[in-house]
């Protein structure tokens, strides 16, 4: 599992039973800190998040909860609803939640916060549409190695099923390559799957949709193949 904790426990979790008689190695790729501080909120009419990080590192800060917010999925809208907002989901990616904002017309300006490391240009797209949108960086995600741990299980003879969920950890997982085992890679969008060398794996499956319900169906299906392939356990 590469992505930080507790998201990552979370995503084995809703993989339920699926994942007897597997071993999960936990191995972020990057790490998230808050680093602040909150942005002047004067004149903000509502806010942006495009990840639950960042309501995560809202709360964190101490930031006050605005009558307008936007999300750009469902899990970021429940850790929103979680914190008192009153939240609307885009249900998709940074486009759809771009999207949705333009389509729903709200009382501007905006407020996108977000990590140092993002995509999607959202407050641009937004003030571009007639939609004043400001941002602020109140979070950083750096990069980390493998653990030693994933490193054996890489360099084994066991297959390994790696989730990616963003072309920055797709690319800094290649960069600690290459690696013996015979790896199957769930990608969670067209985005992470152009980052990889396709070749160097034995499959790749990309997600129907960027969000982590359907990233739980794709490595599903990885599992099914692989223990279907190999005849025996998996590893992650």
């Amino acid at each position: 599992m590469t992505r930080p904790e507790p998201a990552a426990r979370q995503f084995i979790a809703d993989l339920g039973d699926l994942v007897d008689g597997t071993d999960v190695i936990y191995a972020p790729l990057i790490d998230i800190t808050f680093t602040g501080p909150l942005p002047d909120l004067n004149g903000i009419n509502g806010l942006i998040f495009s990840s639950k990080n960042g309501v995560a590192a809202w709360k964190h800060l101490g930031g006050p909860i605005l009558e307008t917010c936007y999300t750009v999925g469902d899990a970021t809208r429940d850790a929103a609803a979680e914190l008192g907002f009153n939240p609307k989901s885009a249900s998709g990616a940074a486009k759809d939640l771009v999207d949705h904002i333009i389509a729903d017309q709200p009382k501007a300006p905006l407020l996108h916060v977000h990590g140092t490391h993002t995509r999607g240009a959202i407050a641009q797209t937004l003030s571009q549409h007639g939609i004043e949108t400001q941002q602020a960086v109140i979070y950083d995600q750096p990069l980390l190695p493998l653990s030693p741990e994933a490193i054996q299980a890489l360099a084994g003879d066991i297959p390994v099923i790696v989730p990616l969920f963003s072309p920055r950890t797709a690319q800094q997982f290649i960069a600690q390559g290459p690696f013996k085992a015979k790896i199957y890679i769930a990608a969670m969008s067209e985005s992470v799957a152009k980052s990889l060398d396709s070749k160097d794996f034995s499959g790749v499956v990309i997600a129907d949709k960027p969000n982590s319900p359907s990233m739980t169906k794709a490595v599903a299906r990885l599992l099914a193949q692989v223990q279907m392939l190999e005849g025996r356990p998996t590893g992650h």
